[in-house]
């Protein structure tokens, strides 16, 4: 991922904990803010408690490249926060857990146009 693309500074997320909307799944936990920037910003946090280092890492590759592969709208500061559950989960299914959170938060392309 481009370092452009990733959301590092503390400021930012602090903003995104005071001023963004959430959106919670038992195996992610999804929070959103719009930028001011022509792309979105992404981070991905797994915690210590998701397993060691190579865990985290492996959780941390499959929900980049489910993003990746989403067709989102552009401009927004976007946390993806692993649960308990996810490291266990097959690749589909964090796939169909993203698109989940995506469509309940209005990430879709299509949800502008259709007005859902």
């Amino acid at each position: 991922m481009q370092r452009a693309w990733r959301l590092r500074q503390r400021a930012d997320f602090d903003r995104l904990k005071a001023q963004g909307k959430q959106w919670r799944h038992p195996l992610l936990m999804l929070s959103v803010l719009p930028n001011s920037l022509p792309h979105n910003r992404y981070a991905f946090i797994a915690s210590k408690r998701l397993g060691n280092a190579v865990a985290r890492n492996r959780i941390r590759r499959r929900l980049r490249e489910a993003v990746r592969r989403a067709a989102l709208k552009q401009g927004y500061d976007i946390v993806l926060i692993a649960r308990d559950n996810l490291a266990q989960q097959p690749y589909n299914r964090i796939v169909q857990t993203l698109d989940e959170l995506f469509r309940r938060a209005k990430l879709h392309p299509e949800q502008l146009e259709s007005g859902e």
